[in-house]
């Protein structure tokens, strides 16, 4: 582990100095990449020399303490305490700080909610999930733009697509992608009985031009009339929008807007997410198979969480996680949830990280 905070620190100099180059060179791209390396670098630096010194205050202590007087001797033995303790604190911060960080962090994220198993009960459910993250992102200061939206009339979702925009969306919402189930007594039950249904939930990071190149030959783009209210354009003019990507068979439709290049344009937003998702789960499963506990895979057809009306209950199944805050969840309250999922997964990533070093 210190080999690599010492390597570290010789990168961290010599970005200093190409940064300095840079700058005396007036080249603003070379100052802006060593300046976005240097930031990303320097808290681990940062506490890497507090642990020098800390390490270097303890071995004159230690010396104190074996040959000072008595009362020297005992002050001494006092201090030692203290600064064990601080080494320690800082050997779990560098240990935390090693920990690679997914690059996908800072990206915006398409969110796609799909009703399950259950009928109407599972749309009712996917609409629910969908107002809980909106209020959620409403919170957070982040923008919500729906992208598509496919409804049962009767107040639920058969399917959603929206982006979500904003600082860290994706670090905040990647452990929420899988199988959610909701148990409760829907509506229409006479009897009272509990009902089982299920939607699924996709957080893909919003991948740019530059993270996937798609060849224009490999698509087939399809146009035809919109349907669903949206006014005397619908249904007289090909605006919607249906694209499939030949060498997976993803195929993506929009017709939201009125603009046919304004729907190609989201549809391709969604496609390039969802290619970039299937490399990441690429990456993800190869990874897998060296190692027994898998972090963070993000397998769909995983039960994640379950949410029980009649109890006020959510449990995350992932990491025996249970509070009886379901209705402020559903509110949008999803701090403390988001947290311990988040916290569970870093210390997982914590502990390959140590048992590699």
């Amino acid at each position: 582990m210190f080999d690599k905070l010492a390597a570290e620190e010789a990168r961290y100099e010599e970005l200093v100095r190409l940064l300095g180059t840079a700058e005396v060179q007036g080249d603003p791209n070379e100052y802006r990449k060593h300046a976005k390396a240097l930031s990303d670098v320097e808290p681990m630096i940062e506490r890497f020399r507090v642990y020098k010194a800390v390490v270097q205050e303890l071995t004159q202590t230690e010396e104190l303490a074996a040959a000072g007087d008595t009362d020297m001797r005992e002050l001494a033995r006092e201090e030692l305490k203290s600064l064990t303790a601080r080494r320690d604190a800082l050997v779990t911060e560098l240990k935390a700080l090693l920990v690679p960080k997914d690059p996908n962090d800072e990206k915006n994220v398409v969110l796609e909610i799909r009703a399950g198993t259950g009928g109407d009960e599972a749309a009712l459910f996917a609409g629910d999930l969908f107002r809980m993250y909106s209020k959620f992102a409403e919170r957070q200061g982040w923008r919500l733009e729906i992208m598509s939206t496919s409804d049962t009339g009767v107040g639920g979702l058969k399917e959603v697509i929206a982006t979500i925009e904003g600082r860290g969306v994706y670090s905040r919402l990647k452990y929420e992608s899988g199988v959610h189930r909701v148990q409760r007594v829907p509506a229409t039950e006479a009897s009272g009985r509990i009902h089982t249904s299920t939607a699924t939930v996709a957080v893909l990071p919003e991948a740019e031009e530059v993270d996937i190149q798609i060849n224009e030959k490999d698509l087939r783009v399809d146009t035809f009339c919109s349907s669903g209210p949206g006014g005397q354009s619908v249904n007289t003019t090909y605006s919607a929008v249906r694209i499939t990507h030949i060498p997976t068979g993803l195929v993506v439709s929009q017709q939201d807007e009125k603009s046919q290049i304004k729907n190609r344009a989201k549809a391709m937003k969604v496609l390039r997410s969802r290619l970039f998702e299937m490399e990441l789960r690429k990456q993800q499963e190869a990874i897998a198979k060296d190692r027994k506990s898998q972090v963070g895979t993000g397998e769909r057809s995983e039960k994640i969480r379950t949410y029980n009306f009649p109890q006020n209950r959510i449990t995350d199944h992932r990491i025996a996680f249970t509070t009886h805050r379901l209705t402020e969840v559903l509110n949008g309250d999803l701090t403390e949830l988001l947290d311990s999922v988040i916290t569970y997964y870093q210390s997982e990533r914590l502990k390959d990280a140590t048992a590699v070093s």
